[in-house]
């Protein structure tokens, strides 16, 4: 089973890879985006918490996301491939939520995959994709606060999965074919 944290600032292009290994591998995919997207678009009470938090830019209270994502996990079966986690953990208690939820099931993190791309890109792409797709969290302003909370909150990560002797880091600037062939240069030697 691989487990994978796919890891990046907003916009680094941890969607369009997932998507590409769960073709390539069968990895089922866990986007805290679209379980929250899906939470609000049908107003559930978490939906509306969750809004409140992602309108002012800020992140969703841990115990929160790791009961959600606990469930969805639990969703694949006991005898699924991997999955990939994309937008989480985003915190280094979250990472350490997210050990002990799937060590309390056996299982564990295979690998964290950092796709690291440049600020000045990562707004393009941002800003692109909101004009493309109508999400409201994509103009200027959100896309700051986001990013200032990326690298304050989340960057961290990527020492403490050092620490843990799985962090992968990919040069996320430049043809999709090359970046995807990286994370696969990753996953095939797990």
């Amino acid at each position: 089973m691989k487990n994978i944290v796919i890891f990046g600032a907003p916009g680094s292009g941890k969607g369009t890879q997932s998507d590409l290994m769960i073709k390539k591998y069968g990895l089922g995919h866990i986007s805290t985006g679209d379980v929250l997207r899906n939470e609000i678009k049908n107003e559930t009470e978490l939906g509306k918490t969750a809004k409140a938090f992602i309108d002012k830019g800020q992140l969703i209270p841990d115990d929160l996301m790791v009961d959600i994502l606990a469930n969805v996990y639990d969703g694949f079966g006991k005898e699924h491939e991997g999955v990939i986690f994309d937008g989480f953990p985003r915190t280094i208690p979250q990472a350490e939520a997210l050990k002990k939820m799937l060590s309390e099931r056996g299982h564990n993190v295979a690998a964290m995959i950092e796709l690291d791309v440049p600020e000045d890109e990562l707004m393009t792409r941002l800003i692109k994709r909101g004009k493309e797709s109508g999400r409201s969290d994509d103009n200027e302003e959100t896309i700051k606060k986001r990013l200032d909370v990326y690298h304050n909150q989340t960057a961290p990560l990527i020492d403490w999965y050092e620490k843990e002797g799985i962090h992968h880091h990919i040069n996320g600037l430049g043809e999709l074919d090359r970046i995807f062939g990286d994370i696969c240069n990753v996953i095939d030697n797990l």
